[in-house]
């Protein structure tokens, strides 16, 4: 009797071993692996209907810099531009003018391609800067940004076309209308 006594203890410390594994590992509540991470220096904004992903000002030298990141249209049916860049009233950063950036339905465009916006001033590698992206569908995304050096995967990077008019000055398509 012994022996079948100490067979039962045996396999129920092992099932129960079993059953603790679990709740004692790494693992539990509120995995890792389901939290959303992007692995980079940029800023996320996902609050609207097109995710803002990576966002950066690309600087190869103080007082300048390019706006990058990519844009993500979550809307199934229905194209989405890239209006307008600005960084609020009291600020003296200068945005180039730029045609609106049309961003198709459950498609990205990837700013860093070529599509990246000038900007001037107040830009120092870095710092953070407020600013806010606006959409023709009425959002807007407002984050803070960093300013990072256009070195390793930034090389090339702060290549933005135009001149930056003076801060408060309309974008183009606020200046069409």
């Amino acid at each position: 009797m012994d022996r079948r006594l100490s067979r039962r203890k045996l396999a129920i410390a092992i099932g129960a071993l079993v059953l603790a594994v679990p709740g004692l590992s790494a693992c539990g509540f509120n995995y890792a692996t389901d939290r959303e991470y992007t692995p980079g220096n940029g800023t996320n904004d996902m609050d609207g209907t097109v995710d803002v992903l990576n966002a950066v000002i690309v600087s190869s030298e103080d007082g300048s810099g390019t706006f990058v990141g990519s844009l993500s249209n979550n809307s199934v049916d229905e194209p989405i531009s890239f209006e307008a860049l600005s960084f609020g009233s009291n600020s003296t950063i200068e945005v180039a003018p730029f045609d609106p950036v049309e961003v198709p339905a459950q498609g990205l465009v990837n700013l860093g391609d070529g599509q990246g916006i000038k900007v001037s001033g107040d830009i120092v590698q870095g710092n953070f800067i407020e600013l806010s992206l606006a959409f023709s569908n009425g959002e807007t995304a407002d984050m803070d940004v960093p300013v990072v050096a256009a070195d390793w995967e930034y090389t090339d990077l702060d290549n933005g076309t135009g001149v930056p008019a003076p801060a408060g000055t309309p974008s183009a398509s606020e200046s069409a209308q």
